[in-house]
C-alpha cells in the first residue's frame, strides 16, 4: 500500500532560491478538514481466536489451539504479510489453561491463509512432538514479559523486533532486530534496535521506507516515529529519527535516537499498532489506554502526522466486554460470569495488545471497516475485533482537552 502524499502537490515554483510554494488542490484541500472518526457503537467482537472454546458462544473455536497445537492460553498477536500468509506473533503462551506454567511461558508463532476475518484457522510453527515450538533468538533473553513487538517481510526474509530484558518494575529494557530465512523456525541478531526510545515497535512498510513506531517506557510513554529504507535494514546507522516539521510542515529526520521527538503527548501507550488504509488515505494508530480507559484509535493523513485527537473505539463495559467476553469479578456481577480462566475467578479481564490487521481492511471514500486482535487477559485469550469509522468534517478548533482524563467508569485492575 504506497503514501499518497507523492501526489498531494499541484506544483512548486522558486526551487532555484531554496525555496517551495505549494499550491493544494482543491480536492487535497478537502480531504485536511476531513478526519476519521469513530461510529460510535459499531465495535464488535467478531470471534475468538486462541483456545479451544469459545466462553461467550459456549462453541469450540476454529483452530482449536490447545487441542491442535498444545497452545491453551496466549496473548497479543500481532501480524503481518509474509510468503503469501499472514503470520501472527504471539506473548508469553500457556500450555496449561489455568497458567501454572506461566512463569516459564515463552512465544509462538501462527500463520494462515484465510481471506476472511471470520474464517482464520492458525497453523503454528511445530516442534517434533507435534506442538507448538517457542520462539528463540539466540543470545537475548525470552522469557516471561519478553516477547514479539511486530514483524515485517522484506526480499523474502522474515524480520521480527522482539523486546527483552524485562525486569521488574522496568519492563521491555531494550528492543533487538532478529532476522529469519526459513519462515520463523530459527533466527538471527542483526542489531540492538533501541534501549532508548524504541524499546517497544509497531511497523509499517510503505516502499521504499519501513516506518517504526516507538515507545520508551512499557505504559508510561507517548510514540515516536523513525524510518528506515528497506535495502537498509541491516544497517543501524541508515535509520532516521523524527525531530518534528519545519514551517511548511516537511518532517525532519535526525540520524540520533535521543533527537527523535513525540507525535502526540499521551504517556500510557504500551501495545500498539499502525496500518494505512488507503480508501480513506488515513493512517490508523491503535493503543490500549488507562487515561481515559479502553481502546484508542487516532489518524493521520502521514506517517507524521498530524495525528488526530484520541477516541475510544473499545470501552469494556459499554461495549459488550465485561461479563460477556471478558471476566468481571462478582464484585459486580449477580452471579458468576462463567468466563475466568480455572483458578483465576478472582482476577479481572482487561483489554490491551490492539493489532490491526491489515489484510481485512475494507472501505470506500467516506470510511472504512478495520479488524484487530484484542488480548482479554481473563480469559487468557485472544479474540478478532471489528470496527468501523468514518470520514466526517472536521470539528472547529477547541480548547486543548487533557488526555489522561479520569475515567467515569469503576475500573478494573489493570492487565500485564
Amino acid at each position: 500500500m504506497g503514501i499518497w502524499s507523492s501526489c498531494r502537490f499541484a506544483a512548486i515554483v522558486g526551487v532555484t532560491c531554496g525555496l517551495a510554494l505549494v499550491m493544494l488542490p482543491r480536492s487535497s484541500v478537502a480531504e485536511e478538514q476531513k478526519r476519521l472518526a469513530y461510529e460510535v457503537g459499531s465495535t464488535v467482537k467478531v470471534c475468538q481466536l486462541t483456545g479451544d472454546l469459545d466462553r461467550q458462544t459456549k462453541q469450540s473455536t476454529l483452530s482449536r489451539t490447545a487441542t491442535t497445537a498444545g497452545v491453551a492460553a496466549t496473548d497479543l498477536g500481532s501480524s503481518f504479510e509474509h510468503d503469501g500468509r499472514l503470520f501472527f506473533l504471539f506473548g508469553d503462551t500457556w500450555r496449561e489453561p489455568d497458567g501454572r506454567d506461566a512463569r516459564i511461558a515463552r512465544d509462538a508463532l501462527a500463520w494462515t491463509d484465510s481471506r476472511e476475518p471470520t474464517k482464520i484457522k492458525l497453523d503454528f510453527l511445530r516442534g517434533p512432538n507435534g506442538k507448538w515450538l517457542p520462539l528463540d533468538v539466540p543470545g537475548i533473553s525470552l522469557g516471561p514479559f519478553e516477547v514479539p513487538a511486530n514483524g515485517v517481510s522484506i526480499d523474502g526474509k522474515m524480520y521480527v523486533v522482539f523486546a527483552t530484558d524485562s525486569r521488574r518494575p522496568k519492563l521491555f529494557g531494550r528492543s533487538v532486530l532478529a532476522v529469519s530465512d526459513d519462515n520463523g523456525k530459527t533466527f538471527t541478531q542483526v542489531y540492538q534496535l533501541s534501549d532508548d526510545k524504541f524499546r517497544v515497535v509497531a511497523l509499517w512498510k510503505s516502499d521504499p521506507w519501513l516506518y517504526l513506531f516507538g515507545i520508551s517506557e512499557y505504559r508510561r510513554s507517548s510514540v515516536s516515529l523513525a524510518r528506515v529504507k528497506l535495502k537498509q535494514i541491516r544497517d543501524h546507522d541508515a535509520i532516521r529519527y523524527f525531530q518534528g516539521t519545519d514551517a511548511n510542515g516537511r518532517p525532519r529526520w535526525s540520524n540520533q535516537e535521543q533527537d527523535s521527538t513525540v507525535l502526540f503527548r499521551h504517556d500510557v501507550v504500551g501495545e500498539h499498532s499502525v496500518a494505512y488504509c488507503p480508501s480513506v488515505k488515513r493512517y490508523v494508530m491503535l493503543y490500549n489506554s488507562t487515561k481515559p480507559r479502553g481502546i484508542v484509535m487516532r489518524s493521520a493523513p502521514e506517517p507524521w502526522g498530524p495525528w488526530s485527537d484520541l477516541e475510544i473505539i473499545f470501552d469494556p463495559w459499554k461495549d459488550k466486554g465485561y461479563g460477556y467476553f471478558m471476566h468481571a469479578t462478582g464484585w459486580f456481577t449477580a452471579q458468576p460470569d462463567g468466563l475466568a480462566d480455572p483458578r483465576r475467578a478472582a482476577t479481572w479481564g482487561g483489554e490491551y495488545g490492539p493489532y490491526l490487521i491489515a489484510r481485512y481492511t475494507t472501505g470506500d471514500a467516506n470510511g472504512c471497516r478495520i479488524y484487530y486482535t484484542m488480548s482479554t487477559w481473563n480469559p487468557y485469550q485472544v479474540v478478532v475485533m471489528r470496527t468501523d469509522l468514518r470520514m466526517e468534517p472536521r470539528p472547529p478548533e477547541k480548547e486543548p482537552v487533557n488526555d489522561e482524563t479520569t475515567p467515569t467508569k469503576p475500573r478494573a485492575p489493570r492487565a500485564k
